[in-house]
């Protein structure tokens, strides 16, 4: 073969099995494979898998998917099938075509779901085009899972979208089924406990008065941004200082809440907080050395728990109210009751973008252990 041909490295096929399996909580679950290639010029590629969908969910699908990744980290190509959702309760083949160039530095590919449900797939196969435009068979390892499935992983595929991942999404129990269509074995993903996410519209809140109900909908949406950016932190990473004037994650949840509250009591009893609601927030509200003092020691799921209760509350005070009341003026800063609730949903925002910022932030804890032991 030409030092040109294509070059194929499995590299990324040889798993590590006692890496340690990362707990996280979410809506979806993937396996995959990765190939780290190398080409000189452009070739296509594809993938085809059988796959079929058991669910009483409409919003729930499956998918075969792929993604290449360059060597200067732009974006490559990506097909997850998004446009056309598996659901089919009978085996059909599913395929997904894209093209690798020189820029390439390696392809992944898998199957994926989404919701609650039984998502079945079998007989992986992947063809790239060789010299002579024609598209050849890659053998892949373990490609219609014939070996079986021990602890929720899959032998020689990774358990998430990138090589190297071991990943347990709580709400999918992975197992060998006998329900295939090559050989005695195929995959089984089974989501349950799952809560589908609204559909992306602004109103339509069953019991709230039509610009009450848009601004239900913008809060929740931001409150689940946040909650999807922090729920699978560590109580390590929500306790992180990034420096002296930073805040910690955890106490950034905390604020939120506080102000939340804060303008429960200033719109739906036009007061501001008294004593024992000042002793409550204040430190969380602040964000000064008291919050970045108070506010360690907690898993994330404590300050959620806050934050919902305080949501909840607020949901249920503005369906009492109508949009004549969210016209109405709050003399003391000249603002209507609607910009009130509008400044908390920005609040929260602001607060994401900076929570966002600090994630990226936080080194590794061995990382921090070993710079610490080596200062001291």
């Amino acid at each position: 073969m030409k030092k040109t041909a294509l070059v194929l490295l499995f590299l990324s096929q040889i798993l590590t099995y006692a890496q340690t399996q990362k707990a996280i909580s979410r809506d979806w679950a993937s396996f995959s494979q990765t190939l780290d290639i190398q080409t000189a010029t452009k070739k296509k590629f594809k993938v085809i898998a059988s796959v079929k969908v058991e669910t009483d969910e409409p919003s729930a699908w499956a998918g075969v998917w792929a993604r290449t990744d360059t060597k200067n980290e732009e974006d490559g190509f990506f097909d997850n099938m998004r446009d056309r959702p598996v659901k089919d309760k009978e085996w059909k083949s599913y395929t997904v075509e894209g093209t690798i160039d020189s820029n390439t530095k390696s392809l992944s590919f898998g199957g994926l779901c989404l919701y609650n449900g039984k998502f079945y797939f079998d007989k992986f196969e992947l063809f790239l085009e060789n010299e002579k435009g024609v598209l050849e068979p890659v053998k892949l390892l373990n490609s219609s899972f014939e070996t079986v499935i021990k602890n929720d992983e899959i032998p020689k595929w990774n358990s998430g979208i990138r090589k190297g991942e071991v990943i347990k999404v709580k709400e999918y129990k992975i197992t060998s089924t006998k329900e295939s269509t090559d050989g005695n074995y195929g995959v089984l993903l089974e989501g349950s406990g799952i809560k589908p996410r609204l559909e992306a519209k602004i109103g339509n809140v069953e019991g709230a008065s039509p610009q009450i109900g848009a601004m239900i909908s913008m809060l929740e949406d931001l409150k689940r941004r946040v909650e999807n950016t922090v729920k699978n932190m560590s109580q390590y990473e929500i306790d992180y200082l990034h420096d002296a004037e930073a805040n910690r994650i955890g106490s950034l949840i905390m604020h939120l809440a506080a102000a939340e509250a804060y303008y429960q009591v200033f719109t739906f009893e036009n007061r501001g907080f008294n004593e024992e609601e000042k002793k409550k927030w204040n430190a969380a509200l602040n964000l000064d050395q008291g919050g970045r003092d108070e506010f360690k020691g907690h898993e994330v799921q404590y300050y959620l728990d806050i934050y919902n209760e305080v949501r909840a509350k607020t949901i249920a005070e503005l369906k009492k109210r109508d949009d004549t009341w969210f016209a109405e003026v709050q003399k003391e800063y000249d603002w209507t009751n609607q910009y009130c609730w509008f400044h908390v949903m920005e609040h929260q925002s602001s607060h994401l973008g900076q929570i966002l910022f600090l994630k990226k932030r936080i080194p590794p804890q061995k990382q921090l252990n070993l710079e610490q032991k080596i200062k001291n």
